[in-house]
């Protein structure tokens, strides 16, 4: 697909997700809560303390990512964008999109209330000493089911499912365009760079001595939200000694953009969107953060990070009534681990003291998180609607494949 005619087909695509599903909307719509967010009265949501904070915590960004060694953990695995800034706007962004999901699974509305309380439960709980989501919360069965499968992943199943094709190639199609020639070169020029080839021997376990060699390379149609975005799926092949077979890896190139996100007043932030993003996962994302490196094509800022088999997306878009509860109480503990991990005990004790302000007899949630998920489900169902209106005017004959 030629780089000029590529936007207004990468616009008609997100725009064809965006009106599948409400919950996908949502997903894709990170600039509509930031804007709902720069309405919000001043006082109306608890200020934390300033920590890296995910800054689009919906549940499609959480789930199993894999370390150097091949250690499988729950963590939020999207971090493009993460900014220092207030906790409290991840809680919110996280509990729109499960009350979304819950409206999507056609749950009744007292199910997206128990959702809200056991979201808060399990965030809490993450501040404790010595926590952990895996013994000191009941698992779901769909987070279980995710974790073995992430585990027992190998490169087999992540090219099957990546790629197609086991084989060392990246097939064109749907998925995969061909890059321009110019986007060849700078994929080449940054993988030439030391930094970035010692990502595929270091989580290989291989000597920085190993052959690195760019076996292909193509423009990646991927997400929503980013899609329009640089976005290249790269084919390395790694040889640590002479006459030992090769082994392969695949690294995911993604350009980093301004974040929607606000950022507190008194941050300092890192110069580069992408080390942004890096500085982000280093502290929310530990398993993620230390197999990336920052760098730039054609004079944008990127950043890149090797696929490993274990790396999965949790699909939750349909909710059991009897584990809605559960997973969102997981869910919002694994968040709470990663903005606890950052904070001095002081400062947990300070921010858990604020969090449990504004409750009622009734509900063990936050009044202030109940109205606001309340209000953004509201605004999001509405422009999800006049999307969908604009969309089917303008590609009449593609309503049915929607």
């Amino acid at each position: 697909m030629p780089p000029e005619i590529r936007e207004a087909i990468l616009s008609q695509t997100q725009n064809l997700k965006m009106a599948r599903s409400a919950q996908r909307y949502v997903r894709g719509s990170t600039v509509s809560f930031y804007r709902w967010l720069a309405g919000v009265a001043p006082g109306s949501l608890p200020s934390g303390p300033t920590i890296w904070i995910c800054g689009d915590c919906h549940a499609g960004n959480l789930g199993p990512l894999a370390n150097a060694s091949g250690a499988v953990e729950i963590q939020i695995r999207d971090l493009d964008q993460t900014v220092m800034g207030n906790p409290a706007h991840d809680l919110v962004r996280l509990g729109l999109s499960l009350a979304s999901a819950a409206r999507g699974s056609d749950l009744p509305g007292v199910a997206t209330a128990l959702m809200l309380e056991g979201m808060m439960n399990g965030y809490e709980k993450a501040f404790q000493p010595d926590f952990s989501e895996e013994t000191d919360l009941e698992l779901p069965q769909s987070i279980r089911a995710a974790i073995r499968e992430s585990t027992a992943a190998t490169w087999k199943s992540l090219a099957s499912d990546r790629i197609d094709d086991p084989r060392p190639i990246i097939p064109l199609g749907r998925r995969y365009w061909l890059p321009s020639d110019a986007e060849k070169e700078a994929i080449a020029e940054l993988f030439s760079q030391e930094a970035i080839r010692n990502l595929a021997t270091m989580l290989k376990s291989l000597d920085d001595n190993s052959v690195v060699e760019l076996i292909d390379a193509a423009y990646w149609v991927k997400g929503c939200s980013s899609l329009g975005l640089l976005r290249y799926a790269v084919l390395l092949s790694v040889k640590s000694k002479k006459g030992k077979r090769p082994t392969f890896c695949l690294m995911d190139i993604k350009e980093a953009v301004k974040a929607a996100a606000p950022h507190a007043s008194d941050a300092v932030m890192p110069s580069t969107h992408a080390e942004r993003v890096l500085e982000g996962a280093r502290h929310l994302a530990p398993h993620l953060g230390k197999r990336m490196r920052g760098g730039s094509i054609l004079g944008k800022s990127v950043f890149v990070r090797e696929l490993l088999p274990q790396d999965l997306k949790l699909e939750i878009d349909q909710l059991a009534r009897d584990e809605s509860v559960s997973i969102a109480e997981y869910l919002a503990a694994v968040v709470g681990k990663a903005h606890s991990r950052q904070m001095n005990s002081d400062s947990r004790k300070t921010w858990l003291a604020e969090l449990k302000k504004n409750r009622t007899s009734t509900l063990d949630a936050p009044t202030w998180l109940w109205r606001s998920v309340v209000d953004l489900l509201g605004i999001h169902e509405r422009a999800y609607l006049e999307h969908c209106r604009r969309y089917a005017l303008e590609n009449e004959s593609r309503v049915n494949e929607g």
